[in-house]
């Protein structure tokens, strides 16, 4: 079974499109949250993630736009939580506001979480990635016979570590890498072999760059893109 792993999307629809197209056929996706924030499209991005019936978890962007709060959000994370929650229809921000923190997978095979296991909003960096984690997320989800992979997000830094307890893996963010790539994110895991890939797709940022001007969100919002920052 192959899984195409998304994360942190943050309302980048043409990053999303370019890594839809970029991907190779895969039994099924994962989404490990924060569909919405920063970018100019959250509705769209909400609407191919639930078209798509995409198993996704709560992120913190995702969680702000459905409580109307953003508490410890700089102006520009703010803004863009301010544009989704005008941009979104009620139905979809009560859909932002139903996702799990974190939830299982694949049979039960696979744990998605955002941040970690045990905080959503903790930044599980590379240096953090171990087996231990799989084991958090199992005892937290109620998992006895073990999971193969643990799925997570929140960083936007592409990443992956294989240990005896299986697979930890950070797909990257599809919509704002922060990695000094700025092609977009996204992995692609086989659950069988418990093997990574992870890949990049280029798209085009000068115009995601306009449209976040247009829509008077702070330019560096767009600007950064480019950098990959």
């Amino acid at each position: 079974m192959q899984l195409g792993l998304l994360s942190d999307i943050h309302g980048n629809r043409i990053a999303l499109e370019a890594v839809l197209d970029h991907m190779p056929p895969v039994d099924g996706f994962v989404c490990a949250g924060d569909v919405v924030g920063y970018n100019p499209w959250p509705a769209e991005c909400v609407a191919t993630v639930r078209e798509r019936a995409i198993p996704t978890v709560q992120g913190n962007h995702d969680r702000a736009v459905a409580a109307d709060a953003a508490p410890g959000f700089n102006a520009m994370a703010r803004a863009g939580v301010e544009h989704a929650r005008a941009a979104l229809d009620d139905e979809a921000i009560t859909w932002l506001g139903a996702l799990p923190e974190r939830r299982t997978v694949a049979d039960g095979r696979i744990a998605v979480v955002h941040g970690h296991p045990d905080d959503p909003d903790h930044y599980t960096r590379p240096r953090e990635f171990a087996g231990g984690l799989i084991d958090s997320a199992a005892g937290r989800l109620g998992v006895d016979d073990g999971l193969d992979a643990l799925v997570l997000g929140h960083t936007h830094v592409q990443h992956h570590g294989v240990f005896p307890e299986g697979v930890v893996v950070n797909p990257g963010s599809v919509g704002q890498p922060r990695d000094g790539d700025p092609r977009a994110a996204y992995a692609i895991l086989d659950v069988d072999e418990r093997t990574v890939e992870e890949r990049r797709v280029e798209y085009d940022t000068d115009t995601v760059a306009a449209t976040v001007a247009a829509a008077e969100l702070p330019e560096r919002i767009g600007s950064r893109l480019a950098e990959g920052r």
